[in-house]
């Protein structure tokens, strides 16, 4: 029998709470560190850019000498090849600022007649000069530990000439697909009572796409030893997902399993579909027990294998994209649970599709995003807004 059930939201936070972040480290190439997280404060040893620079191409010059230019009557400095008073030079955007100089007349606002430049505009101090340090200082911290990196993060630790950095390891998540009715994908035919395996594939994929580094099992019979020496040689993993087996069927061992090895932490909890779902804790590590109907896998790995990778791995919890959207159709909710009812989103409105039924995988794929149904809600009705959160 279940365990009594559990709210959903407190069987995730009992989860969370059982569990530490990993600490370990890898020292990568700065090309190699898109969406990784930071393992330590970045400081800039450098000032960016590191020289006086001009902002535009143009004539460098004095802005003093400048005073009194306008339209109808420019100010004509002599073309050198230094600065002093009555003179400019010619610069490119990005060339450094000569000596002296301490303005950028743009080319827009000047004109070369042979040996002179007519200026015929007006500047101040700094106009169009990019100052030393004026981007970043030296000594500034400009990636603080935690940020998970992007592409113009990592252009910015390239400006400042720094190669390599300390970013925390992928968590590395074993995923073990159970059942004696699954086969592998490479079999040619399917026997009456026999169905491809999906589920563990899936959690694989989302892994992945979440930040962690999956090991895809092959699949284990309902045996309770063999799934025990499954899970006994992957506790190098700092994750265990399992699929299967978690419903009290004569051959739902998984649960009773993780007991005896570790703290069976919920067996049974408030999210629908997705009931059988177990969460327990085995040498530290967290373990997540998918249900093996695909939708309510689909919403445990949502729910609780995510924010439980996003903890390993120190990674910043990405809040769902959600869009708003009026529904076409009632969806029912379920007194007790957290309901998750799939739409498809078409001209702004929310589709209800396969409101029951946790086994039918296509309404997923079909799906666009989950409506989420608290548990003292018993519905929505049609034509209601609802808050769409979208599936990845």
């Amino acid at each position: 029998m279940f365990r009594q059930r559990m709210n959903a939201d407190e069987a995730r936070e009992l989860f969370l709470k059982a569990f530490a972040p990993l600490s370990d480290t890898e020292n990568l190439p700065i090309a190699d560190c898109d969406g990784r997280i930071i393992a330590k404060n970045i400081t800039a040893g450098i000032d960016v850019p590191h020289y006086r620079r001009a902002a535009m191409d143009g004539f460098a010059v004095r802005a003093c000498d400048t005073l009194g230019a306008g339209g109808n009557s420019p100010v004509v400095l002599k073309l050198a090849m230094g600065i002093e008073k009555g003179t400019c030079v010619r610069v490119h955007t990005g060339s450094p600022i000569p000596e002296g100089a301490d303005a950028v007349v743009m080319l827009e606002d000047a004109v070369l007649r042979g040996e002179s430049v007519e200026i015929f505009t007006q500047l101040h101090p700094g106009k169009n000069v990019g100052e030393t340090g004026e981007d970043i200082r030296k000594g500034e911290v400009i990636l603080k530990e935690g940020k998970k990196l992007r592409p113009c993060d990592i252009a910015v630790l390239a400006a400042l000439g720094i190669r390599d950095i300390a970013v925390f390891r992928k968590p590395l998540v074993a995923v073990i697909p159970t059942g004696e009715e699954l086969v592998s994908r490479e079999n040619m035919a399917l026997r009456e009572g026999e169905v491809y395996e999906t589920n563990g594939l899936m959690a694989a994929l989302y892994i992945r796409k979440w930040g962690g580094a999956p090991r895809l099992l092959d699949i284990v019979e309902d045996d309770p030893e063999k799934i025990k020496d499954a899970i006994s040689s992957n506790l190098d993993a700092d994750m265990i997902i399992t699929s299967g087996g978690t419903s009290v069927g004569k051959r739902d061992y998984v649960p009773g399993v993780v007991g005896s090895m570790g703290t069976l932490l919920v067996h049974g909890v408030g999210i629908s579909p997705g009931k059988p779902t177990a969460l327990g804790i085995i040498n530290g590590k967290p373990v997540v027990c998918m249900p093996g109907y695909p939708v309510a896998g689909i919403v445990a790995l949502y729910f609780f294998a995510r924010a439980a990778l996003w903890k390993l791995g120190h990674i910043p919890d990405e809040h769902d994209r959600k869009v708003r959207a009026v529904l076409s159709g009632k969806i029912p909710g379920r007194t007790g649970y957290k309901t998750f009812a799939r739409v498809k989103l078409e001209n702004g409105r929310a589709v209800p599709l396969a409101v029951s039924g946790a086994g039918i995988l296509s309404s997923v794929s079909k799906a666009d995003g989950f409506v989420i149904i608290p548990e003292n809600v018993e519905g929505y009705d049609k034509g209601e807004e609802v808050e769409v959160v979208l599936i990845e």
